[in-house]
């Protein structure tokens, strides 16, 4: 027996194929900054939710996922031409937040050094 899932031998496939697709065969400037983060297949392999993180303001986030929704059809394409399976999932695209929300944490905790050193030459 394989030591992993199927569906997650395929959601790493279609991870890396997706973002191939991003940077090679999309012109969309609006994707050109989109890191491809997870990918969360099914275990019917139909659905694909797509995890994408892009460091920029909230309306280039827009027009990101405004662009990979547009983009939706053609990358169900070419992944039907590059891997093959049964069925093509569906995508679904979301924001990944766990980058942003570790530059939060990180930035909180130089905070808290910076102040704990400065606290320490005070005295």
């Amino acid at each position: 027996m394989h030591p992993f899932k199927r569906s997650a031998r395929v959601a790493s496939l279609l991870q890396r194929e997706i973002a191939g697709f991003l940077e090679r065969d999309l012109s969309d400037p609006r994707l050109k900054k989109i890191t491809i983060t997870r990918v969360q297949l099914t275990d019917d392999l139909k659905l694909a939710r797509v995890y994408f993180s892009l460091i920029g303001t909230a309306p280039e986030k827009e027009q990101a996922m405004a662009g990979l929704t547009k983009a939706k059809g053609m990358i169900k394409r070419l992944m039907g031409e590059r891997i093959y399976l049964r069925f093509v999932p569906e995508l679904e695209f979301h924001f990944d937040q766990g980058l942003e929300y570790s530059q939060k944490i990180d930035d909180i905790l130089k905070k808290i050094h910076n102040q704990d050193e400065s606290d320490s030459e005070d005295k």
